[in-house]
């Protein structure tokens, strides 16, 4: 850890948003916000994070990088992929179809993900996640809605396919890995994305494939609910073959954010 230099003015937090990718890390003085800088590999195996104060982490040294927001709710758009759509038999819808997960979702980046032991058909879903920066309500337009948002991260949808009905399937414990950074400064209409299992390509797309736009979504979700700040709303996920078992290295990425990485394993004895 680096202590601040006090100058005549160090840019905080929020004014280091409109160029920034933000970050938390966990450390011995507990956990950290603020802005990511360094490894550009992707992978954020290091770097550093600088909090408001000046107060310098590193990464891997200091303190290990977790899930970037902590959302309250997970707003979860489905069937806003054709290829998607496709794979499962389903209806193209004529407004974003969505779904919630609850706070004991979130799931944070490179911790393994316990299998869990009622359901033998878990899968993954790479999908593209905003995350709100204010308590917002029926936000009208794209500028409104840019205004609200912290940014642009990665959420792994994970489903339990075996089981009844949407709940079931996806609002679990630890069902929504999240991570590892949020960028701020992109545009989330078309960027490519990949994810790998095993080291497998499963999903190879674009976000100019989706349905819905993210803009359109957040606002049209934000007419039915408040968002409250570290809420997540994400995108969809293009078709996304095969399931994951125990050992399985889950790497989704996404142009301009990075890499969110996980590791499948046995579930515990307890």
């Amino acid at each position: 850890m680096v202590a601040p230099e006090f100058e005549s003015h160090k840019p905080g937090l929020a004014e280091a948003q409109s160029r920034m990718k933000l970050a938390r890390i966990d450390t011995d003085d507990g956990v950290v916000e603020g802005t990511y800088e360094g490894d550009t590999t992707d992978t954020y195996d290091g770097g550093t994070v600088t909090a408001e104060d000046g107060t310098t982490y590193e990464v891997g040294e200091d303190g290990s990088l977790i899930a970037p927001a902590e959302p309250g709710t997970f707003y979860c758009v489905g069937r806003n992929f054709a290829e998607k759509i496709d794979q499962m038999d389903y209806d193209i819808p004529e407004i974003p179809d969505w779904f919630i997960k609850p706070a004991v979702s979130l799931h944070h980046p490179e911790t393994p993900i316990e299998y869990p032991t009622w359901t033998e058909e878990l899968t993954y879903a790479g999908e593209l996640a905003a995350v709100i920066d204010e308590e917002c309500h029926e936000l009208d337009g794209e500028e409104e809605v840019k205004e609200a948002l912290r940014g642009f991260t990665i959420l792994n949808d994970l489903d339990a396919l075996d089981q009844e009905r949407r709940t079931a399937r996806k609002a679990f414990d630890g069902s929504g890995p999240l991570g590892p950074v949020i960028e701020t400064d992109i545009d989330p209409r078309d960027i490519q994305m990949t994810t790998h299992i095993a080291g497998e390509k499963r999903q190879d797309a674009t976000t100019d494939w989706m349905i819905f736009d993210p803009y359109e979504t957040v606002a049209f979700l934000s007419e039915r609910y408040t968002f409250k700040p570290g809420d997540v709303i994400s995108f969809g996920s293009p078709a996304n073959p095969g399931l994951l078992e125990p050992g399985d290295d889950i790497e989704i990425w996404y142009e301009g954010i990075g890499t969110l990485r996980n590791t499948v394993v046995e579930p515990s004895e307890e």
